[in-house]
């Protein structure tokens, strides 16, 4: 295979006789591209950069133009051996640590480590293509991944090669106009108003039975109430300021929310102010004059903040104990949701009481409550227009055949003596 060189021309059309860059053949689909870099000023000798490149040489002539473009331009030129691997290490570091919380840097590093790097981690970070990041995110649905999985993996990777745009170290970011799998909607199970009382019911007097009687009643988070501590109880206004989450790791610690919006008052229903005061004085109680503020609420029983999986049990434990069909601990939270919707409260109040970004966020998550909440609306809109939508006419309207008479069909018939003017 002949090298392949880029030629300037001057006025007269004469060739330069300066090699840009060249294409050299190194086996079925492998190509060393050179990039001229000017001679060195010691010997005199040119100077290139190397790289490996895999693909057609269509492709690896696209590259080595792409290249000389960047350079022509001023832009700086990544060595183009550096691989994903090798980049990834870096905008890890420098990029995605000094903004992510731990929590969310310890899951982009194990999710490109899982994902990424075993498939795409040798590939040159320059000559990465969008068929390539496709072909991997195929080879996950085959594996039977989630489609949150991949959406995950490609929404961590997008943001990476996003950087490196941003950096000049690629012209264009590879990970965009990829196709990606529709995201499937996780089945909400909730209680229903009767199995809802049947659980404060079993609860009461337990010993988590103020913890649980607040999931259910506020829907926080478990990161948030098993946060909570005495100082953000406010006990004449009756409610509870959530501040800070739990986190979990090799050991335990408080934390910032997320999100600002996160932060937020939420009201207390009577029956768990009574809950949570039997706490207090049982507190007051045990540790006499010592201060209470710093401490968390619901703690096990050597003084550490619940752990979440610990409790995931118990509630599992005492479904079972109740009666109830098994859901997980977050569905207290669905729950919550749930019933004040049914309950008529308006979606704007409960996007505030959950910490959602928006009404229109709380109704996109909890649309099996709107069939319905619109049943209701259009029984009250009815009654305001003083229809009569008792149970009897509604009963009276569901035995009509499917297909019943219009008022024309049951005009009265014309005599045999009429006809059409």
């Amino acid at each position: 295979m002949p090298h392949f060189f880029v030629l300037a021309f001057n006025r007269k059309e004469e060739p330069i006789a300066r090699k840009q860059g060249q294409i050299i053949s190194r086996g079925d689909q492998r190509w060393l591209v050179r990039l001229y870099q000017g001679r060195d000023p010691d010997s005199g000798r040119r100077c290139y950069l190397n790289h490996t490149f895999r693909g057609s040489f269509r492709a690896a002539q696209h590259f080595l133009n792409t290249r000389l473009a960047m350079r022509d331009q001023g832009r700086e030129l990544a060595n183009p051996a550096m691989t994903l691997n090798q980049y990834l290490d870096r905008w890890l570091e420098m990029a995605a640590r000094p903004r992510l919380r731990t929590r969310s840097f310890t899951d982009y590093k194990l999710l490109l480590g899982r994902y990424v790097r075993p498939t795409l981690g040798d590939e040159g970070l320059a000559s990465l293509r969008p068929f390539d990041i496709q072909t991997m995110y195929n080879a996950m649905q085959h594996r039977r991944l989630s489609p949150r999985t991949i959406r995950y993996t490609h929404a961590v990777l997008h943001a990476a090669l996003e950087q490196a745009v941003q950096w000049r170290l690629v012209d264009s970011n590879p990970a965009s106009g990829i196709d990606l799998p529709k995201p499937r909607r996780a089945e909400i199970r909730v209680m229903r108003p009767d199995e809802a009382r049947r659980f404060l019911d079993h609860i009461a007097g337990t010993r988590h039975g103020a913890l649980f009687g607040l999931a259910l009643t506020t829907g926080m988070r478990p990161s948030e109430y098993l946060a909570l501590r005495w100082s953000d109880i406010d006990w004449e206004e009756e409610t509870a300021s959530v501040t800070r989450s739990l986190k979990k790791g090799r050991g335990w610690s408080f934390a910032p929310t997320k999100r600002s919006r996160s932060r937020r008052v939420v009201k207390l229903g009577a029956w768990v102010v009574v809950q949570l005061r039997a706490l207090w004085r049982a507190d007051v109680s045990e540790l006499g004059e010592t201060p209470l503020d710093i401490r968390p609420i619901f703690r096990s029983l050597s003084g550490q903040p619940v752990n979440s999986d610990y409790l995931a049990r118990v509630f599992k434990r005492q479904l079972q104990e109740a009666g109830l069909p098994p859901m997980r601990l977050y569905d207290l939270r669905h729950t919550a949701a749930t019933l004040a919707l049914s309950a008529g409260v308006p979606a704007k109040v409960i996007s505030e009481q959950l910490g959602h970004a928006s009404s229109a966020f709380t109704l996109d998550v909890y649309t099996h409550v709107l069939p319905h909440l619109q049943a209701d609306a259009v029984r009250r809109v009815e009654a305001l227009l003083g229809f009569d939508v008792s149970d009897h006419a509604s009963s009276e309207l569901r035995k009509l055949p499917a297909a019943h008479p219009t008022l024309l069909d049951t005009a009265p018939p014309r005599s045999p003596e009429w006809k059409a003017s």
